[in-house]
Parts: C-alpha cells; sequence; structure tokens
C-alpha cells in the first residue's frame, strides 16, 4: 500500500512541486490549499489518486478526516503553507501578527497534534516542515515572518526530540529566496525585488521550487530514516553573508 502525504500550500510554488515529486516517488498525495483552481490544476497534473482539499490550514481536524476518509492513513505531513507581509516595525498590525502566527505557527502545531495518531500507526512517518532563511537571519522588514519562521524551527527540534520514541522523524527545510508567487504578496516592484533578492546570494541566483522539493522528498524518504531534528539551509549560501560583490 503506498505512503500518504498530506502538502499544505500543495496549489502553487514549493508546495506544488515537492507533492509533484512526492506523488512521481509513490506516494498518494493530499493537497491542502484556500483556492480550489490551482489545488485542481496540480492534482490533475498529478493524475491517480490525488486529491484536492481546498480548505484553510487551521481546519486541522477536517484536514485529517479528508485524508483518512481518502485513504485511511497517514505517512508524511509537509508543513509548507504560510503568509507573509513584509515593512517596518510600526506597520505591523494586530490583525497581521496574529495573522502570521495563526498560519505559521498555530496551524503546523495543531495539524500535527491531530495528525500523530495516525502517524504513530505508519511504519516510517515523517514530518518536514518548511521554514525560511528569515529564521536564521535578520533581513529588513522580515520581523514577523522571520520570528515565525524561527519558531517553527525550534518546534522542529522540540517535535524530534519527544515524538523520537514512535519513530516519528521530524526535519526542516529552510529556503532562501525562491521563485513562487508568495513575493507578489508583499513587494510593490517585483522585478526589483528579485534583483535585490539575488545579489544577497553567494551562488549567484534565486532559488528554483525544484531546488527545494528535492529535500522535502529526500527527508520524507525512507533512505534518512536515521534523520531527525535537522534545519537544512537550501538558499544558495544566503545565511552565510552577503557575497562580496554585494557590498556591505
Amino acid at each position: 500500500m503506498s505512503r500518504v502525504a498530506i502538502v499544505t500550500g500543495g496549489g502553487t510554488g514549493i508546495g506544488a512541486a515537492s507533492a509533484k515529486l512526492l506523488a512521481a516517488n509513490g506516494l498518494d498525495v493530499v493537497l491542502v490549499g484556500r483556492r480550489s483552481e490551482p489545488l485542481e490544476d496540480v492534482r490533475a497534473a498529478i493524475g491517480g489518486s490525488a486529491v484536492a482539499l481546498a480548505v484553510d490550514v487551521r481546519e486541522s481536524e477536517r484536514i485529517v478526516e479528508a485524508t483518512l476518509d481518502a485513504f485511511g492513513r497517514i505517512d508524511v505531513l509537509v508543513n509548507n503553507a504560510a503568509v507573509i507581509r513584509n515593512g517596518p516595525f510600526e506597520s505591523f498590525t494586530r490583525e497581521l501578527f496574529d495573522e502570521h502566527y495563526a498560519v505559521n505557527v498555530a496551524a503546523p502545531f495543531f495539524l500535527l497534534a491531530e495528525a500523530l495518531p495516525a502517524l504513530r500507526q505508519s511504519p516510517d512517518a515523517a514530518v518536514v516542515n518548511v521554514s525560511s532563511s528569515v529564521g536564521s537571519i535578520v533581513k529588513p522588514g522580515t520581523m514577523l515572518y522571520g520570528s515565525t519562521k524561527a519558531a517553527l524551527e525550534y518546534l522542529t527540534r522540540a517535535w524530534a526530540y519527544e515524538l523520537a520514541a514512535d519513530l516519528i522523524r521530524v526535519n526542516c527545510i529552510a529556503p532562501g529566496p525562491v521563485d513562487t508567487p508568495i513575493h507578489a504578496t508583499y513587494a510593490d516592484d517585483l522585478e526589483a525585488e528579485y534583483a535585490d533578492l539575488a545579489r544577497r546570494i553567494p551562488l549567484g541566483r534565486m532559488g528554483h521550487v525544484d531546488d527545494v522539493a528535492a529535500w522535502v522528498w529526500l527527508l520524507a524518504a525512507p533512505e534518512t530514516a536515521w534523520t531527525t531534528g535537522n534545519v537544512i539551509h537550501v538558499d544558495g549560501g544566503q545565511v552565510l553573508g552577503l557575497p562580496e560583490s554585494a557590498g556591505g
């Protein structure tokens, strides 16, 4: 019987690429996101038994119930969905603060809690969290988003430690700037934003979704069954510091 993966934020970007790669490696996939159209596009591209579930990621009980109804098991949970709104300190309202922590921290926390009984029944359970390089480095305007990602990285280590007795491994990927639709949610001039992001990467380019999806699959694969509690930086070297050509 195929392993089953839940991928949040599965309609676009890293989530869509990850879902496709997991499916290509034999997993049944449940795509979770708020908008049905992109989810259906990914589901159609995957084909087979893939399920598209248009639901808010905070509705953990509904997500788990739908997955168990469709497949009867959960083996992999990919916590990828996130919101990001960048700006100066004084621009962050209570509403924005609450939204960031509800989607980026509380949603993965309670989705894992809801899925835990099923994951405990899996012979090869894996949780892959998707963080960000700004969970480790300070970049102007990202204090709210970055702090949620730092929290997710801490939770990764805490979950890995606590769930090791259940043989549930938990790892995290911290991507650098990747060409995904999320940047359009906060950048007024997307071309200028991309140019600025790329110049800050020692390897000289922004990432592609496939750069990250490869690690999602690797950390979910049986071959990494002795790996847990890690935060893997997939960022072209961004956390190492600015390349000399980018200035101080």
